[in-house]
């Protein structure tokens, strides 16, 4: 098996919440996270063994992946929620999903190829494949292999009719809107690459006429990290109502981007809330299966970047602690501004008296995991932990200046 894939699994404990009740889904209590601190800090020692061996290392924790999974597997109403894998496709993630009934959506031939290795037998009807741009051949290639296919703009109907005829598509509506913290992780309006806009659903209707395609599902996704459940309204709403004006319409996919809580005080998302949303457009809308595509909020939780202290460095007022991985291994903060908590395991339970930046050994000024961050004096070989680091980590990680990326645990 390859660097790439190298993971140490370890043993997890079995006493562990599976989800909300039915009471709490229902709307008779609220739906939140499992009370108590998070999952790492009952497992400290464990983490701080595992930095000193690895000296950097994503680790992921079965539990809390698999009680997020069957939190949101409770919500009555979606007849399907997809994985998207690009937020972590690590294997042993994608057999627990698999395993308790997800379905997984992808977004190259590549990721497709990775569920069908990594989960032998899988119905093709549990695989989305939502290309974007991609060249002929992937096209070709899902066709072949019975998964559901997305058009993502009208480029393929024009120019490949005859790839399609007689088949059965899915189609990517822009909304016109999106939503999220950066530009960078809105994926809609007319300054995103996504989505066929609405003034060309004419021409759309056309194309599909000419080359004999069924419009079975219509799909939008505004952005990541949305925690207003008004969003997934809005947006069923408008592929509900456009549904009829293509007859052979019997899904509707709401997309992801549940938002995940990324600062003390932030609220998570309210999911009682979502069920209500839901409820509503089935009463809108009973003849259309919902479906949902979530991916770092499955994942996010359940994993943290843990690195060692390398090096001190002081420039008048300001505070660097420098660690051993950086950018190479958790982009988001320099490409989209993302906000992770940072923790000095080692020092865990004293009080913050320093403000530092928290920095990587990569060649880049944009090379922070963290800005102006209170911990208490660190000191060389302290584990820090990045915590919310199990999507979108590892998965966009390089090997940029040479530097190996941090590797993968499982526990």
């Amino acid at each position: 098996m390859s660097k790439l894939h190298d993971v140490i699994v370890r043993n997890a404990p079995s006493d562990h919440v599976l989800g909300p009740t039915w009471e709490q889904i229902h709307g008779l209590g609220p739906v939140i996270p499992e009370g108590g601190p998070p999952w790492w800090q009952g497992r400290r020692a464990e983490l701080e063994q595992i930095a000193r061996e690895h000296g950097c290392a994503y680790v992921y924790d079965r539990a809390t992946l698999e009680r997020t999974a069957r939190q949101l597997l409770a919500i009555g109403g979606v007849e399907r929620v997809f994985y998207a894998i690009k937020a972590n496709p690590h294997p042993d993630i994608l057999r627990s999903f698999a395993a308790l009934g997800l379905a997984f959506e992808c977004v190259s031939q590549g990721e497709c190829e990775r569920v069908i290795e990594t989960i032998p037998g899988i119905d093709r009807g549990k695989i989305l494949f939502t290309p974007n741009f991609a060249p002929r051949s992937e096209y070709e290639w899902a066709l072949e292999q019975g998964v559901h296919l997305t058009l993502d703009n009208l480029y393929p109907l024009r120019h490949w009719p005859e790839l399609f005829r007689g088949r059965d598509l899915l189609v990517r509506l822009d909304t016109g809107f999106g939503r999220g913290h950066h530009d960078h992780v809105r994926t809609a309006g007319v300054h995103s690459k996504f989505g066929v806009p609405l003034f060309e659903l004419d021409e759309l209707e056309r194309l599909a006429a000419a080359a004999g395609v069924k419009i079975v599902g219509l799909h939008a996704h505004t952005g990541s990290g949305v925690f207003d459940v008004r969003n997934w309204h809005e947006v069923g709403q408008l592929l509900g109502s456009l549904a009829a004006r293509f007859p052979h319409v019997r899904t509707i996919d709401l997309g992801g981007g549940l938002g995940v809580p990324e600062k003390p005080g932030q609220v998570p998302i309210d999911l009682a809330a979502l069920q209500g949303v839901l409820d509503d457009l089935h009463g809108r809308w009973p003849q259309l299966a919902i479906w949902l595509e979530p991916g770092r909020f499955l994942v996010a939780p359940a994993g943290v970047l843990l690195a060692q202290v390398t090096q001190l460095k002081g420039k008048g007022a300001v505070q660097y602690v420098g660690v051993t991985t950086g950018m190479n291994s958790l982009i988001r903060p320099a490409l989209y501004g993302a906000h992770h908590d940072i923790v000095n395991l080692t020092q865990f339970g004293q009080p913050g008296s320093e403000i530092y930046n928290v920095v990587g050994p990569i060649c880049e000024s944009a090379d922070y995991l963290g800005h102006e961050r209170l911990l208490p004096p660190t000191s060389e070989g302290d584990t820090l932990l990045i915590a919310n680091a199990g999507a979108y980590g590892h998965a966009m990680s390089s090997w940029y200046n040479l530097r190996e990326p941090a590797r993968e645990v499982l526990i």
